[in-house]
């Protein structure tokens, strides 16, 4: 009897405390929106601009689809994905994601995802920003928009693995189309973004170790200077350079010069005089002028139109006088 009143004690206090427990409400881990001051990855000074970021947590690591500034025909939008994986233990997301190394039937299936519709085509050449080297494929739309597809893997070297560190790894991917840009202009944001993201601790650092210092620093033989193309070798003179040639200016009209007791000024042309010169008042006239021929005489008879004003003698009583009646 006395053990199943304790039992029966124990079983009322449980019920209690149940009652009395304030619940609460829990979001599975999943997908959430993010600010952009918050991406990972950042696209250079000047855009493209950030739409939204978009972050999902991994058990070992953090995935993030950052949306960019789209002016295109073709179907999708703008993207830069970045996928941190690293066992940090910090994160409580849905499972873990594979270490997937890059492969070239993996990459052509991104491609044909990402940019539907726009045949495009591998670049054979090597190429290396910031954070090592990576690969792309572009092609032009039907609309003439320009699309590239570029992926990067930032991971440590293989000799700096056996040291039992640097095992964390960073997977970037960039879809860019635009109606306006070129091939080159669009590459450049490959070379421009930035890489802000980090790893809780030491192991885990994808970057590998720091470079060494230039041999050539300090050293005797090996000048520096100050921009990519150096100086001339041949002695400068000092002071300034003389000016490039100016290209020569089309022929124009000639100009008459001023007489020398006046300033010298560019005067226009006069046109040519027509007839005779007329001279000026209190100057001789012109001997050597030749007069104009004159012309067979032409017999016309002249009559007076209009009104006749009579003569001052003809006003008055005068004008009856037989003069004045002609």
């Amino acid at each position: 009897m006395h053990l199943r009143k304790m039992i029966s004690l124990v079983a009322v206090a449980g019920i209690m405390a149940g009652c009395t427990s304030t619940g609460g409400v829990r979001q599975p881990s999943g997908p959430e929106t993010v600010a952009p001051e918050k991406a990972l990855v950042l696209p250079p000074p000047g855009g493209p601009s950030i739409v939204s970021v978009v972050e999902r947590k991994r058990g070992n690591g953090v995935e993030q689809t950052i949306s960019l500034f789209t002016s295109s025909s073709v179907p999708g939008q703008n993207f830069l994905k970045a996928q941190f994986l690293g066992a940090s233990g910090a994160n409580r997301g849905t499972g873990n994601a594979g270490f997937s190394m890059i492969n070239e039937s993996g990459i052509a299936r991104e491609v044909a995802r990402s940019v539907p519709g726009v045949p495009m085509g591998t670049s054979a050449t090597f190429l290396q920003n910031s954070y090592g080297p990576f690969g792309y494929a572009s092609g032009r739309s039907r609309a003439g928009d320009t699309c590239i597809y570029a992926w990067q893997q930032i991971r440590s070297s293989a000799s700096a693995n056996t040291q039992a560190r640097n095992f964390g790894m960073i997977q970037l991917r960039l879809r860019l189309c635009d109606a306006r840009a070129s091939e080159r202009q669009l590459l450049g944001i490959v070379y421009g973004y930035t890489v802000t993201g980090t790893f809780d601790g030491e192991i885990w650092n994808p970057y590998g170790n720091p470079s060494p210092a230039d041999a050539a620093l300090g050293s005797t033989g090996q000048p520096i200077y100050p921009d990519e193309g150096g100086y001339r070798a041949s002695p400068m003179p000092i002071g300034y350079e003389p000016a490039p040639a100016i290209a020569s200016r089309p022929r124009t009209a000639p100009v008459r010069s001023a007489p020398a007791s006046q300033p010298s000024q560019n005067i226009a042309p006069l046109p040519a005089p027509i007839g005779p010169r007329v001279p000026l008042p209190g100057e001789a006239p012109q001997t050597s002028a030749k007069p104009i021929p004159a012309e067979a005489p032409v017999q016309q008879s002249a009559r007076a139109i209009g009104v006749t004003v009579p003569s001052p003698d003809c006003i008055g009583d005068a004008a009856m006088t037989a003069a004045c009646r002609k």
